[in-house]
């Protein structure tokens, strides 16, 4: 055997899988694919056969950190359900983000915030980050508490855009 030989050793072998398993733990945890893909989703707007739903409440969405646009509207269907209705809209992509509404009183509401510490009602996942959408809202939310809708990243508890809901 020659100097300029290397061997692996036990060690080496051991500090290249601690070695990975962080690269691959670290991509897991920020998945970085994300920020260069976008779902467009441009789902019909809510048909009724007779009357049209009426826009009960509305609001623009904004977003200090990442850019989130768009408008956030309730509709009151004829059969008294209500759905909260995204268009023209647009933020970044992110892991697990969601639609929430969150009581539009703490000052929080618009800024970054833990889950725990806020009045919320979780509509679901976003469908798309680019497009019209839309969201059932449960008959039990109040609108006049849950007045601002979110879209959160459950991931790092960060807050893309909030719209205030005023009535229409």
């Amino acid at each position: 055997m020659t100097p300029e030989t290397k061997h692996l050793t036990p060690k080496h072998i051991v500090l290249y899988g601690i070695a990975l398993l962080v690269l691959v733990g670290l991509w897991y945890a920020f998945r970085p694919e994300k920020l260069f893909t976008t779902t467009h989703v441009n789902e019909a707007p809510p048909q009724q056969v007779q009357d049209a739903p009426t826009p009960v409440y509305t609001g623009r969405f904004v977003g200090e950190v990442h850019k989130t646009n768009g408008r956030a509207t309730v509709l009151k269907q004829t059969d008294g359900s209500r759905l909260l209705r995204l268009s023209d809209f647009s933020t970044s992509n992110g892991p697990q983000l969601h639609v929430l509404l969150v009581d539009g009183r703490d000052p929080n509401a618009t800024k970054d915030f833990s889950l725990t510490a806020v009045k919320n009602i979780d509509l679901g996942d976003l469908n798309g980050t680019q497009g019209d959408q839309s969201y059932q809202i449960p008959a039990t939310a109040d609108l006049k508490v849950y007045n601002t809708v979110t879209i959160y990243c459950e991931h790092f508890h960060a807050n893309f855009g909030s719209a205030s809901l005023e009535e229409f």
